[in-house]
């Protein structure tokens, strides 16, 4: 090997340390796509995950059996959903029958609405998001079918002790020093041609 590509080669692999420690953040966006940062994103729909000697040990990601980890980090799954809504019920129930890994979003405001429309082009709760495609209202067999064409595994196979992260709203929240009073929560439609609840949602 000739020295100046031996001390370039020596150069780059010295260099690749350094990259990896700046980078902070781990962002699998909706479509499946994964980047790294050293900024905090913004991004209210991707799944982020904190690196580095201050954060967790690990992507939660690595605890999975090979099959369902390929699957999460291709096509990650968020559930939008909003309280007292028995198909958003329905459609959670689906997920942890499955041990589909995924987080969930709330539909509490008009705020969170609005995020929801520009997210899957529609208030309609529950909404489902497997990487890039955007499924609204809940389907046992349009889920199932998405969720096996991911690669998901028909059978659960997550682990007993795999930690569910909390539902938490879609947008986000100003300042509480700003908010006058909590929005209320949008009612739920009984027909099948809903009258618009607050903040437009439809179940």
């Amino acid at each position: 090997m000739k020295p100046t590509l031996a001390r370039t080669l020596a150069a780059l692999l010295l260099a690749l340390p350094t990259a990896a420690v700046l980078a902070q953040y781990k962002v699998v966006h909706p479509d499946g796509s994964v980047t790294y940062t050293d900024r905090a994103p913004s991004e209210a729909s991707a799944r982020v995950t904190q690196m580095g000697r201050n954060a967790a040990p690990s992507d939660p990601d690595t605890g999975l059996p090979l099959e369902l980890r390929q699957a999460a980090q291709r096509y990650p799954v968020t559930l939008y959903a909003a309280p007292d809504c028995p198909p958003c019920d329905n459609g959670r129930r689906l997920l942890q029958q499955r041990g589909i890994p995924y987080s969930e979003r709330r539909i509490l405001a008009e705020e969170d609405a609005q995020a929801l429309e520009r997210i899957v082009g529609g208030r309609t709760v529950p909404a489902l998001a497997i990487g890039p495609q955007q499924l609204r209202g809940f389907s046992e067999t349009d889920w199932t079918s998405y969720l096996d064409a991911a690669g998901y595994p028909r059978e659960s196979k997550l682990p007993r002790d795999w930690p569910q992260a909390a539902p938490s709203p879609l947008a986000a929240r100003a300042p509480a020093a700003r908010a006058s009073a909590p929005a209320p929560a949008p009612a739920a439609a009984r027909t099948v041609e809903p009258a618009p609840a607050p903040g437009g949602l439809r179940f």
